[in-house]
């Protein structure tokens, strides 16, 4: 299981619904880091990484996880990756002894004493059952469950939505130290930005089931800007310069992908970094190219 370059390779990802295709998708997660997966509801996200679990069937395409196929070698795989849902899985009825004693027999891997270090880390009850716990808590017992069978790859659909800025950051602190082993990876889906701006080292933007971005974070960040005009300045802007525009009563907000360019042939007009979310807003209004 060791001799790979990513510990995720998507390739020609087809999988088609009446009224939403995911076309053609195609991206990896380079093996020892985190890759932020980011778009809209609805975009895609979802629909992917169920088809990596090969919880659903796809219509082309080839993924390989850790280096193995995902249908041909799909036990082997699920030996050494977790996953963690926005919903927790578990039977509400379940508490975490129950839950160790489950997964001792589900994982070769499984370390009881690593689960209880994580549970009591987290102040997670023993003996209460999932149904009486917060938000906050399920979530931290998935985690808890996801970290304790030596796990080389997690995947996250939504883990952090609707948890308070406290426990968000507490979970972030615990992957960093996940990918202190150099090893491990994650993939982690999510429309909150600012928690991927935070710890991501790549980052895949999916918009109506395609690919519009996929790279190291820092590269993304640094290419793209937001030129700051008035109204006039903007009409001498060629539109085939910028993604989209935001206009309102004080001026106009125009996305670049290529910001030193942009420097370059508009020199008179600001030109500001920007972040995730504005890539991400400005490129989901791009067939509109002008939007307030």
């Amino acid at each position: 299981m060791d001799n790979y370059e990513n510990a995720i390779e998507i390739k020609g990802l087809t999988k088609k619904y009446d009224g939403f295709t995911l076309d053609n998708v195609s991206f990896s997660v380079p093996r020892g880091s985190i890759m932020g997966f980011i778009g809209q509801n609805g975009a895609g996200k979802t629909t992917t990484i169920k088809a990596l679990l090969n919880i659903i069937k796809i219509n082309d395409g080839t993924i390989t996880m850790l280096g193995r196929d995902h249908i041909e070698n799909e036990y082997e795989i699920k030996e050494h990756i977790a996953a963690v849902f926005d919903e927790i899985p578990f039977h509400e009825s379940f508490n975490a002894i129950r839950l160790n004693k489950m997964f001792k027999g589900m994982y070769k891997n499984w370390s009881e004493e690593q689960f209880f270090t994580y549970v009591d880390r987290f102040s997670l009850p023993r003996k209460k059952k999932i149904k009486a716990l917060s938000k906050g808590m399920k979530m931290k017992l998935q985690i808890a469950t996801a970290l304790s069978h030596g796990a080389k790859l997690l995947i996250m659909d939504e883990a952090t939505t609707g948890l308070d800025p406290v426990v968000r950051n507490e979970i972030l602190d615990i992957f960093r130290e996940y990918l202190q082993d150099e090893t491990n990876s994650i993939l982690m889906s999510s429309h909150i930005t600012s928690d991927l701006e935070k710890i991501a080292d790549c980052v895949t933007f999916i918009d109506k089931g395609k690919i519009l971005l996929s790279g190291y974070k820092d590269d993304i960040l640094d290419s793209h800007g937001v030129i700051k005009c008035t109204k006039a300045d903007y009409q001498e802007i060629d539109k085939a310069d910028f993604i989209s525009a935001r206009l309102n009563d004080f001026g106009v907000e125009a996305m670049v992908s290529d910001r030193a360019a942009a420097k370059k042939k508009y020199s008179g007009l600001q030109i500001e970094k920007t972040t995730l979310e504005e890539i991400m807003l400005f490129y989901v209004n791009r067939e509109k190219k002008e939007w307030s």
